[in-house]
Order: structure tokens, then C-alpha cells, then sequence
């Protein structure tokens, strides 16, 4: 691109005049002050806001299934459960033989992303059963049928961030020592896995489907009565891929050199079935007596991932502001969400990212308007919803959003704040994150939710 002398001297010029404006708020040269565009910050907007339980979801497309029992002094209790496929190995051709022996068989859940609460004191012990039935139902509420005897225990502190040494059993060579990421490693019952699996004809494992309406399936949970909980937590398993499994080591006749040890995975994934139960006891709570009152107005609301509650808010006076302010155009707006003082300590943080998204006329979620946008431009961490630890709040970038309540352009069916999970925005209620937060209403006189409109008046 070439410029012209006079091309240069004309941008010069504009420079300078911009660079000397006092007064970013009423740009113009020469202007009528009748005519001047203002800028203005309005922060006593009306919201507000109202506790609300989450709707049930169905978990079996969960990345990471939640199992734990947490008890919190806010919330109450907390409890999720695990009902899992088990399919055959991947080559569909596992012949046992007749005289093969089981040395040992290991539930082993690979340890997600996320884990909830307490991982210092807590002592978690997980019972492991078979499924009376294979899953067939995957909604949250859903109880998973299971047999009473025990197979399997877990009893100990869980460390999601700890790498552990495991060996690979391989026939014919030495076994190899190799590091892994955090997992729940579970013995299971040898007789049980000898009679139901090891015993089984080669037919039994031809197929996914043949081989699991056959077995069934397992299902895991927390023991409350021998667990050690201070506070509790809960875990997300990967069942994303095929980390987790039941692994079967055992020993078979070999013509060559007498027996071979050797180990095969059954795998545990979302693709071959998996389902989480998850329960909430709010019992005694304020969260509980804000759900039996849900018109009242209190100085603060409650939201809780694991499909828990979530605060609904609305703006009452919008619709009238260009009534008080003339027509505006709105250059900013932002919705400031505080947290409690007083409502957090470890193990029970504020939940690390918070969704906000509204209904649609048929009271279905949808994102917001600034959303989209920002998503098209891939900028999505602009939007907001982060938890800021220096200042406990939450902020969001609303600023179409507001624009289109002033103009009614957009109708307010429902606005909502909830967590959500940090791998993924959630406008559904989350399975994959159980943080919560305790944030301050309208009427908060410390802790105050509030919507900053930075606006032009257009006369």
C-alpha cells in the first residue's frame, strides 16, 4: 500500500486530534452539547434472583463419571455411585482354555481430570458388586440394581494427582515396571471371576453384546459406615477411553514350557455402558429451606454441580430503561457475581468455573448472544465465568445480551448461573464437575450481585 503526502499528513492530523481528547466518554469536534454522546456507568439495576434444583440428566455420555460422598456443612450431603459394562478383550478371540487359574483380577478405575473435596484426611472405602441386571437406564436418579455379595473393597486416602508403579504381565518375558497415572485399584473376588469368566467357553466372548448380557456388569459405591470421612469427596473416573478395566492375571498350561503367566483387559468405557447415580440430602440446609420458598428474596443463593441447584436471575426493570435513560447504546456490560464471605473454606472451595446461560422460548438452555460471539471469534475465555481468588467473584461479559433486554429484541425466559465444568461449558446441568458456590444477592449488602452498564445516551 502506497500513501499519498497528502494521504499522510490527513492521517497525522487524526491522530493528534484523537490523542488529545480529555474526555473519552464525548467524542466530537465542534459538537451541539445538546447533541453529545455521553458515557455513563448505571451498577443498581434490579436482580433478582431465586435457589432452584437441577433437572435429572442422562450420564451415559459423561467423559468423566463422578463416585463419592461428601458431606458438607452448607449443602448437605452428597452421593454418587458407578454402574459399569464390562466388555471382552478387543480381539473378541479370549480362549481360557479348560485349566487355566486365576492369580488375580483388579477393578481398575484411571482417575480423571477432577477431583471434589477432601484427598488429606478422608479414607474412602468403595464396594464393588455385580449388576443384577446390564444397564439399561442412564438417568442421574436412576438406582442400578446390584447383588449383595461383595466382590471387591477399596480402603484408603485417594491422591488424584499421584503417579503409582504398576507391572505389565507379559507371557514368556520378564514383567515390566511402568508409571501410570493416579487410578483406584480395586482386588476382586478370584473364585467369582474364576467361576463366571475363566470357566466360560471361548463362544462366551465373541461379541460385546453377547458377553455383557451375560455378565451383566459392576457397580461401585461408597461404603459410608467403614469409610473415614472428613468432609468426603468425589472422583471422576475416565471412561472416556479404555484406561479403566478389569484386569485378569493367570496362569496357563503351555505346551512348549509347562504354564504361562499372562494378563488380559476386559474394558470399562462410556461406548460399551456406563451410568452414575447421584444423590443430594439437603436436609436441615438453607439450601433446603430456599427450595420450599422459592418466592422469597434472601441476601444469597446456592449452586452445586452433580446435577445439584442452581441460582435463577432475572432483570425486572431493564425493559423500562431506555423510560429513565433515553435511548442508549450499550458499550460494556458486565454481570459481577460475588461469593459469600464466610461460605468457603477447604476442603470445599468455589466451584473454578461458573456457566451462565438463559432459555429459550420453549424453556430449553441456550448460551447467551456475547457467547456465540466470542466463541466464532475464538476467544471464549472472554466471555468469563472463571473464579478470580484475589477478589471471589465471577464475572461475565453481557454486553449483546443487555443491548437486546433494553431494545426487547430478546426476551427473558430465565437466566441462570450454575457451575460448570472446566473441560467443557455446560449450559445443561453438569455430571462432570461438583464444585459449588455460595454468591451474594441484589439485597447482599457485602457481597452483592450486580450488572455494570457502561453506556452512550443517543439524543
Amino acid at each position: 500500500m502506497k500513501f499519498t503526502k497528502q494521504d499522510l499528513l490527513t492521517l497525522l492530523i487524526g491522530l493528534f486530534l484523537f490523542a488529545s481528547c480529555k474526555n473519552p466518554g464525548a467524542v466530537g469536534l465542534d459538537v451541539d452539547p445538546n447533541a453529545a454522546i455521553q458515557g455513563t456507568l448505571v451498577n443498581n439495576e434490579q436482580i433478582n434472583s431465586q435457589t432452584i434444583k437441577e433437572n435429572d440428566i442422562v450420564t451415559s455420555g459423561l467423559t468423566q463419571h463422578p463416585i463419592g460422598y461428601m458431606v458438607d456443612p452448607i449443602f448437605g450431603k452428597t452421593e454418587a455411585s458407578l454402574a459399569m459394562s464390562v466388555a471382552p478383550p478387543a480381539s473378541f478371540t479370549q480362549d481360557f482354555g479348560t485349566n487355566s487359574t486365576l492369580d488375580s483380577a483388579i477393578l481398575v478405575l484411571n482417575l480423571g481430570t477432577q477431583f471434589y473435596g477432601d484427598t488429606t484426611t478422608s479414607k474412602y472405602s468403595i464396594d464393588v458388586y455385580q449388576l443384577t441386571n446390564k444397564i439399561t437406564n442412564f438417568k442421574s436418579s436412576d438406582v442400578q440394581a446390584h447383588n449383595s455379595t461383595l466382590l471387591g473393597n477399596f480402603n484408603s486416602k485417594i491422591f488424584p494427582k499421584t503417579p503409582i508403579k504398576i507391572f505389565d504381565i507379559i507371557a514368556g518375558k520378564t514383567d515390566t515396571l511402568r508409571t501410570v497415572k493416579a487410578q483406584i485399584r480395586i482386588p476382586l473376588n478370584r473364585a467369582f471371576i474364576q467361576s463366571t469368566i475363566l470357566a466360560q467357553p471361548a463362544t462366551t466372548f465373541t461379541t460385546d453384546a453377547k458377553f455383557i448380557d451375560y455378565f451383566k456388569g459392576l457397580y461401585a459405591e461408597v461404603n459410608k459406615t467403614s469409610s473415614t470421612i472428613a468432609g468426603g469427596g468425589v472422583a471422576f473416573i475416565d471412561l472416556a477411553s479404555t484406561n479403566s478395566y478389569v484386569q485378569l492375571v493367570y496362569k496357563k498350561p503351555n505346551t512348549s514350557n509347562g504354564v504361562d503367566t499372562t494378563s488380559v483387559n476386559f474394558p470399562i468405557s462410556i461406548s460399551k455402558g456406563a451410568a452414575a447415580n447421584i444423590k443430594h440430602d439437603y436436609t436441615g440446609t438453607d439450601v433446603q429451606t430456599q427450595l420450599t420458598n422459592a418466592a422469597t428474596q434472601y441476601n444469597v443463593t446456592y449452586l452445586q454441580g452433580l446435577v445439584g441447584v442452581k441460582t435463577k436471575i432475572s432483570f425486572p426493570n431493564l425493559a423500562n430503561f431506555t423510560n429513565t435513560h433515553g435511548k442508549v447504546v450499550v458499550n460494556k456490560a458486565e454481570l459481577v457475581v460475588d461469593v459469600s464471605n464466610g461460605s468457603f473454606a477447604n476442603p470445599f472451595v468455589p466451584a473454578e468455573r461458573l456457566a451462565l446461560y438463559r432459555w429459550d422460548i420453549a424453556e430449553q438452555p441456550t448460551t447467551l448472544p456475547d457467547y456465540n460471539s466470542l466463541v466464532s471469534s475464538n476467544a471464549t475465555g472472554l466471555f468469563g465465568g472463571a473464579y478470580q481468588s484475589l477478589t471471589n467473584r465471577y464475572v461475565f461479559n453481557v454486553t449483546s445480551y443487555v443491548q437486546g433486554l433494553v431494545d426487547k429484541t430478546i426476551t427473558d425466559y430465565g437466566t441462570f448461573i450454575a457451575p460448570s465444568s472446566t473441560a467443557a461449558y455446560d449450559i445443561t446441568p453438569s455430571g462432570t464437575s461438583a464444585g459449588r458456590a455460595v454468591i451474594g444477592s441484589f439485597g447482599n449488602a457485602t457481597n452483592k450481585i450486580k450488572l455494570n452498564i457502561y453506556y452512550t445516551k443517543i439524543n
